[in-house]
């Protein structure tokens, strides 16, 4: 487990790791990155009493609620706070990048596997080692591509669940339905904050290394509104699914109650003429006729059978369909 971990870049392009921390400013050192990975309170505040950053942006970091991704500029350097993205709770956590044309300090209170995988990949042939600039666009790079699977994996999802018949319940359905909405909520949360940092970021004229690098932070740009174009289509998808369902259930309740009335009022006629002989009169000739019996059933009989038809051929009885929902799967591994 990394509490602090340092490494720098020499004059010679050699690179050092674990330096201390009070050996950052040596003269042969050209720049360095300081990671701080978890750290207490304590180890905190050196980013006050060592690095000298402003009370302000320690408190930042110091703060247990999550800061919305900002830019903010100092006397000597800038301070930026972006959001990576936990893909099992869908909660956004904050990465707080202190940059300077000779420093690059990274403050993060959870692990960032995409920080770990930059960290390692340091090598004499790596773009990286030519700025700071180059490992903060890494960093939010590598942050952004984390977001494609998970928007693949939805959209995977709600394919499945418009393309094949369905299993489940009405009631498990919109319950699917409603928690990948929730999930994309979460989800949106996050990235429209990013994608506005990097429209400030590539857009300031005060980040001057940036200008020297706006192809490489346009391209991050890119697939931020790429990614929120994929959000919000997912989330009017799952709206016209949900719509379609609830049509589709009101249609199969309408034919079920056209289909009831159809056979309660089959029966009605026949329920009139059975009233009609329940009755105690003495005087019904049909009592006493022989075949009397038998030509009501018969009377009943066709004319039930006739209402049967005829509300047939009008299309009034109908069928009721089947909802069946398709389990959660994901296929797509694309970018």
């Amino acid at each position: 487990m990394f509490v602090i971990r340092t490494l720098a870049i020499t004059n010679d392009g050699e690179i050092l790791h674990q330096l201390r921390l009070e050996e950052m400013d040596r003269e042969d050192i050209k720049w360095f990155w300081v990671d701080f990975d978890r750290a207490s309170r304590e180890e905190t505040l050196l980013l006050g009493s060592i690095f000298h950053f402003h009370p302000l942006s320690v408190e930042d970091c110091l703060d247990d609620f999550l800061q919305r991704p900002k830019l903010d500029f100092y006397d000597d350097y800038q301070f930026i706070v972006v959001h990576a993205l936990d893909h099992t709770t869908l909660e956004a956590e904050e990465v707080d990048m202190f940059i300077s044309s000779k420093h690059i300090v990274t403050y993060h209170k959870k692990p960032l596997p995409e920080l770990d995988k930059i960290w390692e990949s340091f090598n004499p042939s790596s773009h990286n080692i030519r700025g700071p600039f180059f490992v903060i666009h890494s960093v939010i790079d590598k942050i952004v591509d984390n977001f494609f699977p998970l928007m693949f994996k939805i959209e995977d999802f709600l394919n499945e669940l418009d393309d094949h018949p369905s299993r489940s319940t009405r009631t498990n359905l919109m319950e699917e339905l409603f928690d990948v909405r929730g999930d994309l909520n979460k989800i949106r949360k996050t990235l429209i904050p990013m994608r506005d940092l990097l429209y400030r970021i590539i857009n300031s004229e005060r980040l001057s290394h940036v200008k020297d690098q706006k192809l490489y932070f346009n391209d991050i740009y890119d697939h931020l509104l790429k990614l929120v174009e994929m959000m919000e289509t997912s989330r009017e998808f799952s709206s016209d699914i949900r719509d379609s369902y609830i049509s589709m259930n009101s249609h199969i309740m309408n034919t079920v109650i056209m289909t009831l009335t159809v056979i309660t009022t089959i029966f009605m006629p026949l329920t009139f003429i059975v009233g009609i002989y329940g009755m105690n009169f003495e005087h019904m000739p049909e009592l006493e006729w022989k075949y009397g019996y038998f030509l009501v059933l018969m009377v009943m009989f066709i004319l039930g059978f006739g209402m049967f038809l005829y509300f047939n051929k009008k299309g009034w009885i109908g069928k009721p369909g089947k909802i069946r929902v398709r389990q959660y799967t994901s296929k797509q591994t694309r970018r």
